[in-house]
Order: C-alpha cells, then sequence, then structure tokens
C-alpha cells in the first residue's frame, strides 16, 4: 500500500497545494492502490514538506521524486507514449507552472487579496495562541520566500502580468488536443489540472482566475 500523506482538504476541491494534488491525481492517473493521510504539520515530510509518500516502510518526500520512483519500482509511465522532443515540451511547461506559477498563487493566496480567508481556513483547528501567532509566522517565511525566488521583489500587478502570461502560454499550447500532450494522458495534465483547479477556487478571486476564464479550452 502507498500511503499518501497532504494537507486537508479544502474549498470543497482535492488539495490547496498543487504538489499534492498533482501527486494524488497521478497516482489514480496510474491506478496504484493508495490510502490518503491528511495533516496539518508539513515536518510530517521527511523534507519538511508535503507531499510525501510511505511505500517499503520508507517516507519518501518531492512529488517528482515520488513519481520517478513509483513509477520505476512498479513499471508505471504516463508518459512513454511521447518521443523525446514531446517528454522535452512536457517537462519545459510542467517547470514554468511549478517554478512560476506557483509563486504568483502563493502570493495571491498567502500575501495577497485572499489571505484573510486562507489564513482562517488553514488555521481554525488550532489553538488560539497558535491561531494567531502561526499566521504571522507563515506570512513572514512566505515573503523570505517570495523574494528569494524573485517573483516577490515585483508589485502585485506584475506578479500577476507574469502569471498571466503563463496561463496564456498553457492554452496556446493545447489548443483543441483533447489532452495536453496530444490525445493521451500525461503527467502534464496532472500538473495542469491541480493549478487549474486552484486557480478556479470561486471564493479565491484573481486575476488569474479571469484570464483562466477567457480561455475556454483550459
Amino acid at each position: 500500500m502507498i500511503y499518501l500523506y497532504q494537507f486537508p482538504r479544502m474549498f470543497g476541491i482535492p488539495n490547496l497545494s498543487p504538489f499534492c494534488m498533482k501527486l494524488e491525481t497521478w497516482l489514480r492517473m496510474s491506478g496504484l492502490e493508495h490510502e490518503c493521510r491528511f495533516v496539518t504539520d508539513p515536518r510530517q515530510g521527511p523534507m519538511g514538506k508535503l507531499p510525501a509518500v510511505e511505500v517499503d516502510g520508507v517516507k519518501l518526500p518531492d512529488s517528482a521524486l515520488i513519481i520517478e520512483y513509483l513509477g520505476t519500482r512498479d513499471g508505471v509511465s504516463l508518459d512513454e507514449h511521447l518521443n523525446i522532443e514531446e517528454r522535452a515540451v512536457s517537462h519545459a511547461f510542467q517547470r514554468m507552472m511549478e517554478e512560476r506559477l506557483y509563486w504568483a498563487l502563493v502570493f495571491n493566496r498567502w500575501l495577497g487579496e485572499n489571505s484573510a480567508q486562507v489564513l482562517s481556513a488553514a488555521f481554525s483547528s488550532m489553538p488560539p495562541i497558535l491561531r494567531n501567532l502561526a499566521p504571522l509566522m507563515v506570512k513572514r517565511k512566505l515573503a523570505r520566500d517570495l523574494k528569494g525566488q524573485g517573483l516577490g521583489l515585483h508589485k502585485p500587478d506584475t506578479i500577476y502580468r507574469f502569471a498571466c502570461q503563463d496561463i496564456d502560454a498553457l492554452a496556446a499550447f493545447l489548443g483543441d488536443k483533447p489532452y495536453f500532450m496530444g490525445e493521451r494522458v500525461s503527467t502534464a495534465d496532472a500538473v495542469l489540472l491541480s493549478f487549474l483547479t486552484g486557480i478556479l477556487i470561486p471564493e479565491l478571486k484573481s486575476p488569474m482566475q479571469e484570464q483562466v476564464k477567457l480561455h475556454q479550452n483550459l
């Protein structure tokens, strides 16, 4: 059995974390038997982050490394039908989502206009003292992380403009194909689904949400 450790569900979607949702989606697409275990403390993961899996008596970190390990262990690949150029394109789009679009999501949810709502939902079950202290610590850490990544050095309108450019690129490449890389589902679809689902949460408005809505294919 594969035990998937991830954050609790909220806002009516499988997971607020695109990486947790990506991995759960990949597991479901792959047909691998698994069980979700919901935890609030990311320190449950071996690198202090979620998602993580416990398999063969060992906890493994990082959604990309987990997919690589399970794919090899169980002989499962959602990308076996892709040629070398298609795999390169898929890889590049996944990195675009996970290394830039992700940080625009982080800004919008935890530091931008939706921060009060997200922080309240994330920490509402904590004791009163922690419920007041944890959001301040999280916001301080994420603000530092965003500046270190570089995106946090820009003004909000620039952050969203960059994110909307990424969304336009995703829509342009998808075109009228049934799946992101063509006629068959692939890992890129698990990543894209997780980001689009998170962006389209009705309660969390953003310029990114409006940009996605402009593209019927997305």
